[in-house]
């Protein structure tokens, strides 16, 4: 990593890019952005090595079997490339360290333990939305759905609301 690292980017300049490959992403795949299904289709073929059966069976899994190999899906390559361009683009900035940011009266194992079970509340509420926030939020905006706005409006609204409980119970 070097002395003094990149500078982010700017705001206009990175919400250009993110359009740009947006549109791009709908005009070669049909597709929006998305990754959350990934993860759906991941757990869906792990518990087809582990009880193929039951996966079959099952009716949250067995059409993502049924619809055949939910690892060859584009979404399972946007997120590869996803994870590839995000280490290509921290190590060219010299952005590369492992480290937990956290409050000054938090420990790093609570401020880990936060993150994941945040991260399991985003998760499910994703699937419950049928989309994260790429999925419904850009993607559902860039197309003007009204469930997209909805999503984005509901979900700065209750990271808004967490954060400041938790700035409240944790500074």
């Amino acid at each position: 990593m070097r002395d003094t690292p990149k500078p982010f980017w700017s705001p206009l300049a990175a919400g250009t890019v993110l359009g740009l490959a947006l549109l791009l992403t709908f005009v070669i795949t049909g597709h929006g952005l998305g990754a959350s299904g990934f993860v759906t289709r991941f757990a869906a073929q792990a518990n087809e090595w582990v009880a193929p059966q039951a996966t079959a069976e099952n009716a949250y899994f067995g059409p993502f079997m049924k619809a055949g190999a939910p690892l060859l899906s584009w979404i399972t390559w946007e997120v590869i490339g996803v994870l590839i361009g995000a280490w290509l683009g921290a190590k060219g900035a010299g952005r590369i360290s492992v480290k937990v940011e956290r409050g000054p009266r938090v420990s790093s194992g609570s401020r880990i333990g936060y993150a994941l079970v945040g991260g399991a509340f985003v998760g499910f509420g994703a699937r419950l939305a049928r989309g994260c926030t790429s999925g419904v939020g850009l993607s559902g905006g860039a197309t003007l759905a009204v469930a997209g706005f909805v999503f984005l409006i509901g979900f700065f609204a209750a990271g808004f609301a967490v954060s400041f409980m938790m700035r409240r119970l944790w500074q």
